[in-house]
């Protein structure tokens, strides 16, 4: 009996455990966490502009994502600024940029840049690690350039930046493919947490201009509950 009693009382304990990790595996906002490591930031540049620019990189990118005179776009993790003044220069006067990142060093760096080269049409803000607090509605694009697979709570983050996106409106991913330990994406990975914040993929092709592939996606349907969600395993 009293052995009985000590089995019943292990596996209350176990079970206690087993649903301590359960709930472990969601954020205190009630997201899942992402199952799948995180890169660190490392840097505020991908590469050397002189050498981005001779392989064409900006551009291709840019002309596969549909950018044109008078949008409004984002970039996200903006680091030096790469895209954000190529964007400028793209959208034009008409046209937008806004350039966020979440390192203060970083966006400092950046805002200085922005102020020396006259860009007026371009804004820099220091972002949240879940939250890019973009006004709802406002962005024909996206931007995210060699840094999703920096995005530590990926779930909260695409959720919370999906109403951002205009009518019509797309997010631009460019990455590796690679583990995202090793600072890329595999775009199996990348399609499933997309798809579980509710977002469509519009098309995806090779940017080795980029060093990998360049992929568009766009919300479709309700923007789903966060505890209605489940964690990719790819």
């Amino acid at each position: 009996m009293r052995q009985a009693t000590a089995l019943i009382a292990a596996l209350s304990l176990a079970g206690c455990h087993l649903h301590k990790a359960a709930e472990e595996t969601r954020t205190s906002a009630g997201f899942p966490q992402a199952d799948r490591p995180v890169a660190k930031i490392v840097s505020a540049t991908w590469s050397n502009e002189p050498d981005r620019d001779r392989r064409g990189e900006a551009e291709a990118v840019m002309k596969a994502a549909g950018v044109v005179r008078g949008m409004t776009v984002a970039d996200i993790g903006a680091g030096e600024g790469y895209y954000t003044v190529r964007l400028a220069a793209k959208v034009g006067a008409r046209g937008r940029v806004l350039a966020e990142d979440i390192v203060p060093a970083y966006h400092d760096q950046l805002a200085d840049r922005i102020y020396r080269e006259h860009l007026d049409n371009v804004s820099v803000r220091l972002g949240q690690p879940t939250d890019p607090g973009l006004p709802a509605g406002s962005f024909d694009r996206i931007f995210m350039v060699h840094m999703y697979h920096e995005v530590g709570e990926p779930y909260e983050f695409l959720w919370r930046m999906r109403p951002a996106l205009s009518n019509g409106g797309e997010v631009v991913v460019v990455d590796a493919d690679r583990p995202t330990q090793n600072h890329g994406t595999p775009p199996a990975l990348l399609d499933c947490e997309f798809k579980t914040v509710g977002y469509m993929l519009v098309k995806r092709m090779k940017m080795p201009q980029a060093g990998g592939y360049l992929a568009l996606y766009k919300a479709q349907g309700p923007r789903p509950e966060p505890r209605a969600m489940n964690a990719c395993k790819i």
